[in-house]
């Protein structure tokens, strides 16, 4: 049984570590300053209008954090409520108890799934935030943003600034906040992108592992198909949009998809069971062949 001070421990060294990666993402968004790229003033991939986004910051977040928080808070009680049945109530699982009070197994374990989920949609934002700031590519609403001007006051209307890569200039900006003038130099990868399939392939994961109903094999599916749609249309709104070149929302789909079946088989516990499997080797040789009859 676990002491208050072990628990503690615990959940305090959980907490650091959430702290470390989360901090740097923190610094990124006040304090970081992309690399400064410069353009061509013909690049038509630039001269695109600035356009509201279909899928908003906030409603990315509620839909990546509180759904699949959701799901899993209502799967886990789900299963401790299934196996309380089939164990008649006798369950051999360790107990947690905290200031006189016996932690549920369902809150342990929506702790342990939610913990993880957690640390994964930071390192996926850290890593997307790492490449942004890094490689600061313009987005296609850059030129309308932006209105650049250069250092002997021309712009790209001037037959003098055609075809040339252009790296000295400023932004005049009319219209446009110092954020919208920093996020126009964002492009890559697409953290909604990033964000949104980190979060559904998880839970579609989560899903695979922990969900068994036995009314539809079909409906474990379906949910699974429906989480991955809601990522897909929030990359391919952020195309059309006008917020990201297709390149980057493949980057930022690629991070996701890639960070989350890493963690669900590697840091989680999902598919613990299937790897600690037993497994026996075939014999190699004549000679062993005749050890083992």
């Amino acid at each position: 049984m676990e002491t208050n001070k072990r628990i503690l421990y615990r959940v305090g060294l959980d907490a650091i570590i959430l702290m470390c990666v989360g901090l740097p993402i923190l610094l990124f968004f006040v304090w970081g300053d992309p690399y400064k790229r410069g353009f061509f003033c013909d690049d038509e991939s630039l001269m695109h209008p600035f356009k509201d986004s279909t899928i908003k910051s906030w409603m990315l977040y509620v839909i990546g954090l509180l759904i699949p928080i959701g799901v899993m808070l209502l799967v886990e009680i789900l299963q401790s409520r299934h196996n309380e049945r089939i164990s008649n109530g006798n369950s051999t699982s360790r107990r947690y108890v905290f200031m006189d009070y016996e932690i549920p197994d369902w809150m342990l374990e929506a702790y342990k799934k939610i913990g993880i989920f957690g640390f994964g949609v930071l390192v996926t934002q850290l890593t997307t935030d790492i490449a942004k700031y890094s490689i600061g590519r313009l987005r296609p609403h850059f030129f309308a943003v932006c209105q650049p001007i250069m250092p002997d006051g021309t712009t790209c209307a001037s037959f003098l600034n055609q075809n040339k890569y252009i790296m000295d200039f400023h932004c005049k900006g009319v219209g446009s906040t110092e954020r919208m003038l920093k996020e126009a130099r964002l492009s890559f990868p697409s953290g909604h992108s990033s964000f949104s399939f980190f979060t559904m392939v998880y839970l579609a994961m989560y899903l695979q592992s922990r969900m068994t109903w036995q009314g539809s094999k079909l409906l474990r599916h379906f949910l699974q198909f429906c989480f991955i749609m809601v990522a897909w249309y929030t990359a391919l709104s952020r195309v059309s949009d006008y917020k990201h070149h297709w390149s980057d929302v493949l980057a930022g789909t690629v991070i996701g998809s890639l960070l989350a079946i890493v963690v669900a088989n590697y840091v989680s516990d999902l598919f613990s069971n299937k790897k600690n499997c037993k497994t026996y080797a075939l014999p190699q040789t004549v000679q062993d062949v005749t050890q083992t009859t």
